[in-house]
């Protein structure tokens, strides 16, 4: 008797215990409930519309375009279905097909039941005919991604381009990307990657123990919809960005057009570049990408900003306006020049044989280096021929105020500052440090360095005659409640009175109309240029203008840089003239036809480029 009860009480115990149990796991344990939850549902994505891309006049540059992920669920496949067919329409082979249905599903990581990509970047094409036969292939379904198209073949370092996210980016940015998720990776793709890549949503579907659907979880109420990217409209005009590429074909350098009263980039074009559509994520985008890495041009190194050039003769015109606001000169001053400058008595420098510069609006007309050499040594002497360093720091202070030195644009991750020195740097070199040691500056050679964004943000700052707004690709987004930032609507000024770039700007006139830049001259419109002639170590001198027009109410401001190409006048300042009159006229005169045709036939690139 004593034995049955305790076989009884034993056996009540232990119910209890289980009872217990359950209710623990059922009811209490949130993490049971969980895993649960998670082998009952399916979490699938609804990715959202990228924001496209505008330019200013309203011209579609970049849309999106249909790419699809084929998933599946392991267990719902039928073995019987025809993979001949299968794999014809997707165009792989049988042995692509086994491999990638199949997983180590001894590794935990993986089931039998849950859904997986087994192809992804699938094109309309192949998805348009693979679509017509789903019905045939039980366990599959197709999941709809956007990647980019480009409308025109043109702006690639602009624009940029967009990839699938590694572990890497994954790691730094675990709450916002998952594997398989798209991010920009240069340009304004990247730029803007917050604003352009929208929010995801979610569908939460109730599925059995094998997987199948079985319909949406607690009616829908958890599910989310996606939120579509906002449009951005950029700065750029289409038009004027394709001509600068017709233009610098087979050159190598970069051109920036900048509306002055904006800040606004009009063109930002580096050559070599490449079709943009050669980069959207297809089966041949990683062939291609390789050819351009091999390139010995270097197509993906952006000379608008990356490039850091000496400016040559058009720094004169900075010279001349802080030799002016130092008071060390006067606009009509005389200096004399015979074609050479004798620095000291073993330094004697070449200048070219031009008029006497009576004035300093003359001495830019003809590039008198003799004339600005003697300006910047006098501003480095203000304060003493003992006392360069001052004088010197003092010279840098103002350049700062011109945006030198630093990086200038608000949209460019990349963006090099160039180089600007002061005391300190020739500290080393120059102990003892005199203006003669240094005068190359006065002509700009020498250690200083600019980017052709620095160089055609000048431009603008000559055109609005002493200020500025940061240079900027963004216009606006669509239907965004975004606002530029300060930077993008505020000026900057660059501590020279008004009244002292008459002289300057007077010059750069006559450079058009009767100087080293005539060929940038258009009827009917003053131009205001400057040419320049960079002295290249390596092989022949680079070609640079920089120019802004018309004198009054400028509407566009651009620098030209055109490497290995010889003085400035001969590509960059009739580049340059072609580009403004597209700009301001919408078309080239008849009369400037032979001009544009030589040089879109005019090849510069070595005899070499890529293998």
């Amino acid at each position: 008797m004593e034995k049955t009860i305790y076989i009884r009480a034993t056996i009540i115990i232990s119910a209890i215990i289980l009872l217990l149990k359950v209710a623990q796991l059922q009811l209490f344990d949130s993490r049971t409930r969980t895993s649960a939850q998670a082998a009952a549902l399916s979490k699938q994505v609804q990715y959202p519309s990228r924001g496209l891309m505008f330019d200013r006049n309203g011209n579609l540059l970049v849309y999106n375009d249909a790419l699809y992920d084929i998933l599946v669920v392991y267990n719902n496949v039928n073995p019987a279905i025809d993979t001949a067919l299968f794999c014809k329409l997707l165009e792989i082979d049988q042995d692509t097909y086994i491999k990638r249905l199949n997983r180590d599903w001894r590794n935990p990581q993986f089931s039998k039941n849950v859904e997986f990509v087994f192809l992804s970047k699938v094109s309309s094409k192949i998805y348009g005919r693979f679509q017509e036969h789903l019905f045939e292939f039980p366990g599959f379904r197709a999941r709809l991604r956007n990647v980019r198209g480009y409308q025109f073949p043109g702006a690639a370092h602009v624009l940029g381009f967009i990839n699938e996210v590694d572990q890497s980016f994954l790691d730094n940015h675990p709450d916002e990307y998952e594997s398989g998720d798209f991010t920009g990776i240069t340009g304004l793709e990247n730029s803007y990657e917050k604003e352009l890549r929208g929010a995801k949503g979610y569908k939460y579907i109730l599925k059995d123990n094998l997987g199948r659907e079985v319909g949406p979880y607690e009616e829908g109420r958890l599910d989310s919809s996606a939120v579509p990217g906002y449009d951005l409209i950029t700065t750029l005009d289409i038009d004027l960005q394709m001509y600068a590429e017709q233009l610098m074909k087979n050159k190598i350098g970069g051109i920036v057009g900048i509306e002055p009263s904006s800040g606004e980039i009009l063109c930002m074009q580096s050559s070599p570049s490449w079709d943009p559509n050669d980069l959207t994520i297809h089966k041949y985008r990683t062939e291609r990408f390789e050819e351009l890495l091999k390139d010995t041009l270097d197509p993906f190194f952006d000379r608008t900003v990356m490039a850091q050039y000496p400016p040559g003769s058009i720094f004169k015109m900075v010279v001349g306006l802080i030799a002016l606001q130092e008071e060390v000169t006067h606009p009509n001053q005389f200096i004399s020049c015979n074609g050479t400058y004798h620095n000291t008595k073993r330094d004697i420098r070449k200048c070219r044989n031009h008029p006497a510069p009576y004035n300093m609006s003359i001495a830019l007309q003809y590039s008198c280096n003799s004339y600005f050499f003697e300006l910047f040594k006098n501003v480095v002497d203000k304060y003493g021929y003992n006392q360069a360093e001052r004088g010197l720091d003092n010279f840098h202070n103002y350049l700062k105020n011109f945006g030198f030195g630093a990086t200038l644009s608000l949209d460019h991750f990349n963006e090099k500052p160039g180089f600007i020195p002061d005391s300190r740097f020739y500290s080393k070199t120059h102990p003892n440090l005199r203006s003669p040691n240094i005068v190359s500056l006065g002509i700009g050679q020498g250690e200083l360095q600019m980017t052709n964004l620095q160089m055609a943000n000048l431009a603008a700052i000559l055109a609005n005659r002493g200020s500025f707004i940061t240079p900027h690709l963004l216009k606006s987004f669509r239907d965004a409640p975004q606002k530029l930032s300060e930077k993008a609507t505020s000026k900057r000024s660059v501590r020279i009175a008004e009244h002292h770039f008459i002289p300057i700007i007077a010059g750069m006139q006559e450079v058009v109309n009767s100087g080293t830049g005539r060929s940038a001259k258009i009827d009917g419109i003053q131009v205001c240029g400057k040419t320049g002639t960079v002295e290249n170590s390596h092989g022949k001198d680079h070609s640079v203008f920089l120019a802004f027009a018309p004198v009054e109410n400028p509407q566009i401001a651009l620098a030209v840089y055109v490497e290995n190409s010889g003085g400035g006048s001969r590509y960059a300042a009739p580049i340059a003239g072609l580009l403004i009159e597209k700009y301001l006229n919408k078309t080239i005169s008849i009369s400037k036809e032979p001009l544009e045709q030589r040089l879109l036939e005019t090849n510069l690139l070595p005899s070499v480029t890529a293998p």
